[in-house]
C-alpha cells in the first residue's frame, strides 16, 4: 500500500521536468502493470473532473456576470421609463394649468365685458326712465298750470257774472 502512494505520488508530482511524450513513447518504455494503468486512468479522470468542475465554475459565474448586466440594463430601463413618465405628467400638468390661465383670463375678460355692458344698458335704462319720468313730470306740471290757469279762468268767470 505504501508502494501505491509513493507511485501516485510521483506520476502526480514529478521532480524533474520531462519532456512531453506520447502516450505509445510511454508504453514502450515502461511496462505497465494493471494496477498503474488503472491508476494512469484514475488521475486522468481526476483530471477531466476538476477541469470539468473549473469549466461549471467560469459557467455560473459568465452566467451571474450576465444575469447582473441584464438587471442593470432592467433597472435603467425602469429609471428612464420612470423619468420619462414623469416628465410627461409635468409637461401635461404644466400645459393643463396654462390653458386653465388662459381659460380663466379669457372668462374674466368675458365676465367684465358682459358686467360693462350691464352697467352700459342701466345706465341707458336709467337714463332713460329718467328723462321719460322728467317729461312725465313737465307734461303733469303743464297740465297742473293749464288745470290751474283753467280754474282760474273760470273762477273769474263766475266771479264777473257774479260781480255784474
Amino acid at each position: 500500500m505504501a508502494d501505491q502512494k509513493e507511485r501516485t505520488k510521483k506520476t502526480t508530482v514529478p521532480s524533474e521536468p520531462q519532456a512531453t511524450k506520447t502516450p505509445a513513447e510511454e508504453a514502450e518504455e515502461k511496462p505497465k502493470s494493471p494496477l498503474d494503468e488503472v491508476m494512469s486512468q484514475a488521475e486522468k479522470a481526476y483530471a477531466a473532473y476538476m477541469d470539468a468542475e473549473r469549466q461549471v465554475a467560469r459557467a455560473y459565474h459568465e452566467n451571474e456576470t450576465q444575469v447582473a448586466k441584464a438587471y442593470k440594463r432592467a433597472e435603467a430601463q425602469a429609471y428612464r421609463s420612470y423619468e420619462a413618465t414623469i416628465t410627461k405628467a409635468l409637461k401635461d400638468r404644466d400645459e393643463a394649468l396654462a390653458r386653465a390661465a388662459k381659460t380663466r383670463e379669457e372668462l374674466i375678460q368675458r365676465a367684465e365685458e358682459a358686467y360693462r355692458a350691464a352697467v352700459d344698458t342701466a345706465c341707458a335704462n336709467s337714463e332713460a326712465a329718467v328723462a321719460e319720468a322728467v317729461r312725465g313730470r313737465d307734461e303733469n306740471v303743464e297740465k297742473a298750470w293749464q288745470v290751474r290757469d283753467q280754474t282760474i279762468e273760470q273762477a273769474w268767470q263766475i266771479y264777473s257774472k257774479i260781480a255784474r
